[in-house]
């Protein structure tokens, strides 16, 4: 287990909330109805950190008429960047200025769209990977060329501007519809990527303006119920460029003193007693 699930563990059992665990990878799970299905319990908190397993999971848990948290549609949205883009801009919820293409030629006739410089992001990813950033026209035909003899998921080319900001992003930790804490991250030096899991330092955010109302926003349109909204700061205002529906919360709850954790185990209670 990641830090983030043993935290939700122990806070668990100082509550006496009774919580068990599912390892998913050793447990088959049938596909039609009727019978027993051995899953006695109220609620699920969906943490898989495979976004394959917790999609398909969710999905066939629902089946049984499961209450998940988040649930299968928000998984699928959050899970895909592109998804998400749609859903926050349905919403009329700021975001990068992003194209979408589907081959090299059309991809560099997206960059035209969008300007120098720009990210490529493969649409189902974390961590940062397969991040690329294309800073003139002979380096991003060198990378969506490379593109072309990987996996079809990594032809969809998503192409988005890369906003001038400050050295950090937001990353907002929305639960039941309330924004629980916040933080910076700073990229360390020599990057331009903040993932704290790429060595980005975090800071406490506190009292943004307008950071409470666009997390919840993003979070109400992706039909998340506890999600990490990661934003930028531009010319502009806030701009939401991602929203994450397995959220890791441990840096937030370390930097900023919240107990994330026990937000979270509260409101699956809340949620199980509707």
């Amino acid at each position: 287990m990641r830090l983030d699930e043993k935290m939700l563990l122990e806070s668990a059992r100082s509550k006496g909330v009774q919580l068990e665990l599912m390892e998913v990878k050793s447990k088959p799970v049938r596909l039609w109805r009727g019978g027993e299905d051995n899953m006695e319990c109220d609620v699920l908190l969906q943490r898989c950190t495979s976004y394959f397993r917790a999609l398909h999971l969710s999905k066939v848990l629902e089946l049984f008429g499961r209450r998940v948290i988040n649930n299968s549609e928000a998984t699928t949205i959050c899970g895909n960047k592109l998804f998400t883009t749609v859903a926050l801009a349905r919403a009329g919820i700021p975001t990068p200025r992003s194209v979408m293409a589907f081959s090299k030629d059309s991809a560099i006739k997206a960059l035209e769209m969008v300007g120098y410089p720009a990210v490529l992001k493969p649409v189902i990813g974390s961590w940062g990977r397969l991040i690329a950033p294309l800073n003139d026209p002979e380096s991003a035909l060198a990378t969506f060329e490379s593109r072309e003899y990987m996996h079809p998921l990594y032809q969809v080319f998503y192409v988005q501007e890369r906003v001038i900001r400050p050295p950090r992003d937001i990353r907002a930790v929305v639960v039941g519809g309330q924004l629980i804490t916040a933080i910076y991250r700073y990229a360390p030096p020599g990057d331009w990527m903040t993932n704290v899991a790429r060595g980005g330092k975090a800071v406490p955010c506190q009292d943004l303006e307008g950071l409470e109302e666009v997390s919840v926003k993003a979070a109400e349109a992706v039909n998340g119920e506890v999600v990490g909204v990661d934003c930028m700061e531009s010319k502009t205002g806030l701009l939401v460029h991602e929203v994450n529906s397995t959220v890791e919360f441990k840096t937030a709850a370390r930097v900023t003193g919240v107990d994330v954790a026990g937000a979270i185990i509260d409101y699956a209670v809340r949620s199980a007693k509707r």
